[in-house]
């Protein structure tokens, strides 16, 4: 991009100094491969980061009794925290193309490390309230650090990297209501966010010792022509529009499951548990996994081939899931196709837009999850809604037809020539 000069530094020197001081650019990084061990550290950093957005969502009850928040009013917890992150996608993320993304990942983590425990300490509702805003501001380092792994990463092993990377995020995203109630369950909810904020040092530790410096001299953009140009891509690159509108289909249909799962299975005749219940996200982290190969058929240039037969599992998905009231076992099935389906469009849709521009891969993933964000939103409230007119059957014929726009809108745009080759 005009006005971004990379520092290049020689990889003798590179080798001469730790790696808390060395010096890279996008080209050297380029020429090595991203070790398995920093891959997966990126990756459990993504879903610690994420995990703190949805770490309120089994807690509401216990906020509402601490601090005598009406229930019918205390999802204004969960409200603040979204809002702030789609803030964050468009204010945070877009600085890993203008500074230095080791210092601006290691900053975000530290900043959200005293918000976590702002939040754990909190003594009445302003400073809770201001707490989970921050919260959701400062949880889009984990945008910041898929755009870095995929600057870090060969660009034979891009794929890879970033479906790994990315499959931390759903997982964080799953496990997060589970990890919390067990934590509340046996050191109350304040426990919740002041462990997630021990955990997050220490990966900040590691990442001193991990992460290289990729210095930018930037002459000519400032911040306001840096958030101008997340726009600018949008007309400039079709590729970018086009996989996020997939992104707002899929993690529409992702949230329209996850967001009213609880209410058919909490009510007669299933009845089960909150523990039970929470159980069946460990269904949607194998399909999450399984999903991590999509980033290699990726780099092999099949992200069309991969897009398809993965919308066609999420048409399917909705089969399974729509026999949830007579068995749990179609469930656990449906679930596990969809959460595969999901992430093998979300991990194959990184790996091919990051590439468009190598020096606005920030940029252009926080573009892309924008409509992602929009997506989610959309999809909770229309399933919620559906289910209260017309239950679980509403619900599964809304997430079988958004499904199969997907599948459509694929297949109408899928001539242009996309694969990453």
């Amino acid at each position: 991009m005009k006005g971004v000069k990379e520092k290049v530094t020689s990889d003798a020197e590179i080798k001469m100094n730790s790696p808390v001081g060395a010096f890279i650019t996008t080209d050297s990084a380029h020429g090595s491969s991203m070790s398995r061990y920093v891959t997966v550290l990126f990756a459990v950093a993504c879903g610690m980061s994420v995990a703190n957005i949805y770490f309120a969502q089994p807690l509401l009850d216990q906020l509402s009794s601490e601090f005598g928040i009406d229930h019918s009013i205390i999802g204004i917890v969960i409200t603040i925290t979204q809002i702030f992150y789609g803030l964050g996608l468009l204010l945070l993320v877009p600085l890993g193309d203008l500074l230095n993304q080791r210092r601006l990942i290691i900053g975000q983590m530290l900043l959200s490390i005293i918000v976590l425990v702002i939040v754990g300490t909190s003594s009445n509702t302003s400073i809770l309230f201001a707490g989970m805003a921050l919260v959701g501001l400062l949880a889009v380092v984990t945008q910041t650090l898929v755009a870095f792994a995929a600057t870090m990463a060969a660009p034979a092993e891009r794929g890879r990297v970033v479906g790994v990377v990315t499959s931390g995020i759903v997982i964080g995203i799953l496990l997060a209501r589970s990890i919390a109630g067990i934590l509340t369950d046996l050191a109350g909810w304040r426990s919740v966010y002041l462990v997630s904020a021990a955990l997050l040092f220490f990966i900040v530790c590691m990442f001193f010792r991990v992460l290289p410096n990729v210095e930018r001299e930037v002459k000519s953009l400032s911040y306001s022509q840096l958030l101008k140009s997340v726009f600018t891509l949008f007309i400039q690159e079709r590729v970018l529009r086009i996989r996020s509108v997939l992104a707002l289909l899929i993690f529409a249909d992702f949230n329209i499951l996850w967001t009213s799962l609880v209410l058919p299975l909490s009510t007669p005749p299933i009845s089960l548990s909150h523990s039970a219940i929470g159980a069946f996200g460990l269904a949607g982290v194998a399909g999450a996994l399984a999903a991590a190969r999509a980033g290699r058929l990726a780099d092999r240039g099949y992200g069309q081939r991969t897009t398809g037969i993965a919308l066609l599992l999420l048409l399917i998905s909705w089969l399974f899931i729509s026999s949830t009231e007579h068995s749990l076992f179609a469930l656990v099935i449906g679930i596990i196709l969809l959460d595969l389906a999901v992430q093998a469009v979300h991990v194959t849709n990184q790996a091919m837009i990051l590439p468009l521009r190598t020096e606005a891969r920030s940029r252009l993933t926080a573009g892309y999850m924008v409509f992602y964000s929009i997506g989610s939103a959309s999809g909770s409230i229309a399933s919620t809604q559906l289910y209260a007119h017309f239950g679980w059957e509403g619900v599964c014929i809304l997430g079988a037809s958004v499904s199969a726009l997907a599948l459509l809108f694929w297949a109408m745009t899928c001539r242009t020539s996309l694969a990453i080759k």
